[in-house]
C-alpha cells in the first residue's frame, strides 16, 4: 500500500491509500469493513498505532480490499476515479481524485526523527567538511543524530530558507516504526517497519562545519525543516528490489531545477534498516511513528561540488526520486 496523508474538501487531514489515480479516505471507507468505526478523519498515526481498535495496517488492507470489491475490482493501472463516479457512505466520500487533493507529509508530526548516517561516501564528505578523518566506531555501529521532528514538510511544500549561506539538500530514504519494541533483536526488527518514505534531510553547511568543529551532534545546521513524502510505501512495495541481507537495489535521483545533481543505489548503504532500527532501540522504546533516516545515499551538494556551491538558493526546485516511493519536490523561498 502507498499510505498518504491528504486535505480534501474540508481541509482537514485524512489518511489514505493511493492506487492509480485515487485516494482511498480510509475511515470513510471503514463501515464496509468495521462496526460503527469512529468518524472521519483519521490521522496515519492513528492507523499505525491501531486505532480504532482492529485496524493497523493489516485493517488499512481489509478496506483497501473491501472498496475495490464494491467497485467490482481494479485495472492493472489501478483505479481511475473517473470510471466510478461519487462513491459515498454516509455522505461522505470514500474515493478522492488524486489530482483534486493536497498531500501532506504521511506524518505531519511523527514522535520522533533519527538521523543515521549509513553512507561511507556521504561520511567521508563530512569528515573532509570539518577536516578530520573517519571515525573508527563508524564502522562498528550505526550511529545517528535526533533530527527536529517538529519542522516536517511535505510533498510540493515551500522551505523557508534559513539564516546560511550553504543551504544544502539530503538524498535519503527513511523507514517508519510500525509497532513497540525495545532492544530489538536484528534478526526480528524487519517486523517492526511499517513501511519506507523518501526524506530530504535540509543541512546548513556553513553550521554544520561549525558544529563538526565544535564537537556537537548535528543540531542548528538540521533544525529548520525536513521533508517527507509523498507516501509511505508499506515493505511489499519494495519487493522486487530487495537483495539478500536486507539492503535493497533501488536507485535514488535528485535533481535541482530540473538537472541531476546526485544519484545512488540504496544497496550501497553500509549498513541496514534492520540494523539501525536494532541499534536505536538498544536501551530504548522505539513507538509506532518513529522515523528512522538511513542518511545522504547518493549524496547531496555537499559531494557534488566537493564542498565548494553553488549551494541551493531562492526559488530553487528540488526533487528525489526512487522507483516505489515516488517524488519528494519542493521549492525554496526567501
Amino acid at each position: 500500500m502507498r499510505l498518504v496523508t491528504f486535505q480534501f474538501i474540508d481541509r482537514q487531514p485524512r489518511v489514505g491509500v493511493v492506487i492509480g489515480d485515487t485516494i482511498i479516505d480510509l475511515a470513510a471507507a471503514a463501515p464496509l469493513v468495521f462496526d460503527d468505526p469512529p468518524p472521519p478523519p483519521w490521522r496515519l498515526l492513528d492507523v499505525l498505532e491501531g486505532m480504532p481498535d482492529g485496524m493497523g495496517l493489516n485493517g488499512a488492507a481489509e478496506i483497501v480490499a473491501a472498496v475495490i470489491d464494491q467497485i467490482g475490482g481494479a485495472d492493472d493501472e489501478g483505479m481511475e476515479t473517473s470510471r466510478y463516479g461519487p462513491l459515498t457512505i454516509g455522505g461522505v466520500e470514500m474515493l478522492i481524485p488524486l489530482d483534486e487533493a493536497h498531500l501532506l507529509a504521511p506524518l505531519p508530526r511523527p514522535p520522533s526523527l533519527r538521523c543515521f548516517e549509513a553512507s561511507e561516501r556521504h561520511m567521508a564528505a563530512l569528515a573532509r567538511l570539518h577536516g578530520g578523518g573517519m571515525p573508527y566506531y563508524w564502522y562498528e555501529r550505526p550511529i545517528f543524530a535526533f533530527g527536529n521532528h517538529a519542522a516536517i514538510y511535505g510533498p510540493d511544500a515551500k522551505i523557508p530558507l534559513p539564516r546560511t549561506t550553504a543551504f544544502d539538500y539530503e538524498l535519503e530514504v527513511a523507514c517508519v516504526i510500525g509497532r513497540a519494541g525495545r532492544d530489538i533483536p536484528l534478526d526480528e526488527a524487519n517486523d517492526y517497519i511499517a513501511g519506507y518514505v523518501l526524506l530530504n534531510d535540509w543541512t546548513a553547511r556553513d553550521v554544520q562545519h561549525e558544529e563538526l568543529i565544535a564537537g556537537f551532534a548535528f543540531s542548528k545546521s538540521k533544525d529548520a525543516a525536513t521533508s517527507l513524502g509523498p507516501w509511505l510505501a508499506t515493505p511489499d512495495e519494495l519487493d522486487e528490489y530487495t537483495l539478500d541481507g536486507g539492503h535493497f537495489n533501488l536507485t535514488l535521483i535528485a535533481r535541482v531545477n530540473g538537472i541531476e545533481q546526485s544519484r545512488g543505489n540504496l544497496r550501497d548503504l553500509a549498513y541496514t534498516f534492520a540494523q539501525m532500527v536494532a541499534a536505536a532501540s538498544q536501551d530504548c522504546t522505539l513507538y509506532p511513528g518513529d522515523i528512522i533516516a538511513c542518511g545522504a545515499i547518493g549524496g547531496s551538494l555537499l559531494e557534488a561540488t566537493d564542498g565548494q556551491g553553488p549551494w541551493i538558493e531562492p526559488d530553487d526546485l528540488v526533487e528525489l526520486e526512487a522507483a516505489g516511493l515516488g517524488v519528494l519536490r519542493n521549492r525554496i523561498v526567501a
